[in-house]
């Protein structure tokens, strides 16, 4: 059991003001594995007061790009040194299985890190046009934006840390973090690594808590921009703290995301993918392709195919090697999945497969792979987020109609289109109204924008967009004659 008592600031742990704690359990076994500080305000300031001095007194937001490069890389190179032990971390925290884990709390980061630090090695820092009100020229300043507070998801809590944390070291920033509570073990081998990069003190900070931390955390008078991952509801509330502030917030919420099985689709390999974007992670993905829009004809063929893919998936002990499927990340998480399919089948949904907790393993938070046949738009399970590993299957009549129930969604994050002509499925994702689409695949690209539109959110990750929310411009005017 790891038991820490401490947040990190000013580049070193420090005990923490809190006299309550969080207990975190492996949703395996159903055993406690640690616990951590539930941060008070006076940590949440020593925290943000650790990264203002290191903003405003000292030298990372001056440093040479090629010198924040380095030292980028530097983490990077920590973090892969820690591979095994932040993936088995993150593993017993929310059940991601093993191999999963490595690929996410670890070579991504890694790739992530090493692409900011390509990108602060050329960033452009100033521009100079030629005025057009006066006579002379404006130089355009692009410079880091403060103190970012980092507020991360707990489905993939090491990447999503990295999503912000990478460009805001890129932009210059320095930054607190505040990891998701089930998640927070594993933050703390980031300081770790932050410290073996050689780091200087007080650029990276680490806070632990609960919604009421990230609050504090938001509203903190010293933090200059805020970038948030979780459920909507617990964004809007960030969202609104931060507007009540006049301050940038970034937020990466839920989505409901639609597959659109276009005609010609070949079924066997678009099943394939499609399985997995629907039962990876046990749904727990904002991109899950939940709504799975089949045209009428080819229902029963589609409903048979995604059945068979949820029979393939291995259910079990996420430390496993051959798992592809742990449990859920807590029991809350497992008992709104089963409220969501309960009110399906009420709401007339067949279940074909799953629908079910598994005979074995006996114990931890684990749901069968489920298939959900004959589901019309209007069902609830159709229109909330699922973050489970549940298939809903809808039919469709023609493009014109797949299409409208693709856009009929408050989220806005994803969607696919799966076709054998490239032309029609690049014309179905001009009319997609999301921030992020894929033609025969979804895999997200470190070096394009990634966001949503309503209730996924605004603003984007990855990219050289991404680092917009740690930049802000500043225009100097100089006339031609002092």
């Amino acid at each position: 059991m790891l038991e820490y008592r401490d947040i990190y600031a000013g580049g070193r742990l420090v005990g923490s003001l809190s006299p309550e704690a969080i207990t975190i359990v492996n949703p395996a076994t159903e055993e406690v594995v640690g616990a951590v500080p539930s941060a008070v305000a006076g940590d949440v300031d020593r925290a943000v007061r650790a990264a203002r001095t290191a903003f405003d007194d000292g030298g990372w937001p001056l440093s040479d790009r090629s010198e924040r490069a380095a030292a980028i890389e530097r983490l990077a190179t920590a973090i892969e040194a820690r591979t095994e032990d932040a993936a088995r971390l993150v593993t017993a925290e929310m059940g991601m299985p093993i191999t999963y884990s490595r690929h996410n709390n670890a070579v991504t980061p890694c790739a992530i890190l090493r692409y900011y630090a390509a990108l602060a090695r050329d960033l452009g820092l100033e521009e100079t046009r030629d005025a057009v009100s006066f006579p002379g020229q404006t130089v355009i300043r692009r410079e880091p934006a403060g103190v970012a507070a980092v507020i991360a998801g707990w489905n993939y809590p090491l990447m999503l840390a990295f999503s912000q944390l990478a460009p805001a070291l890129a932009a210059g920033c320095t930054v607190v973090l505040k990891p998701a509570a089930e998640t927070s073990l594993s933050a703390y081998i980031l300081a770790e690594a932050f410290e073996a990069a050689d780091f200087p003190a007080g650029v990276f900070n680490l806070v632990t808590g609960t919604d009421e931390t990230a609050a504090l955390l938001a509203g903190h008078p010293g933090v200059d921009t805020v970038a948030f991952s979780g459920h909507p509801t617990a964004g809007r509330r960030i969202a609104a703290i931060c507007g009540a502030a006049l301050k940038p917030a970034s937020l990466e919420l839920g989505g409901q995301a639609a597959a659109i099985v276009l005609d010609d689709a070949d079924l066997g390999r678009t099943a394939e993918e499609i399985g997995f974007l629907c039962f990876g992670n046990s749904g727990q993905t904002c991109f899950a392709m939940s709504r799975v829009l089949v045209p009428a004809p080819r229902y029963d063929e589609a409903v048979t195919a995604l059945t068979e893919q949820a029979a393939g998936v291995v259910v079990g002990d996420p430390l496993s090697e051959d798992t592809t499927m742990g449990p859920l990340a807590s029991s809350r998480r497992l008992a709104q999945v089963e409220s969501r399919v309960r009110a399906g089948i009420a709401d007339g949904a067949r279940v074909v497969t799953g629908g079910r907790r598994p005979a074995s393993p006996v114990r931890g938070y684990y749901y069968e792979p489920t298939v959900l046949a004959d589901v019309s738009a209007a069902m609830t399970i159709a229109r909330d987020e699922i973050c489970g590993p549940v298939a809903t299957v809808i039919r469709y009549h023609d493009e014109a109609e797949a299409m409208a129930l693709a856009n009929d969604s408050g989220y806005g994050l994803a969607g696919t289109v799966w076709t054998q002509s490239a032309e029609r499925g690049l014309e179905i994702a001009r009319r997609a109204r999301v921030g992020t689409f894929g033609v025969n695949l979804y895999v997200p690209d470190l070096g394009s924008p990634w966001g949503g539109r309503g209730a996924s959110g605004q603003g984007s990750i990855y990219g050289p967009e991404g680092l917009d929310a740690y930049l802000t411009t500043k225009s100097v005017f100089l006339p031609s004659r002092p």
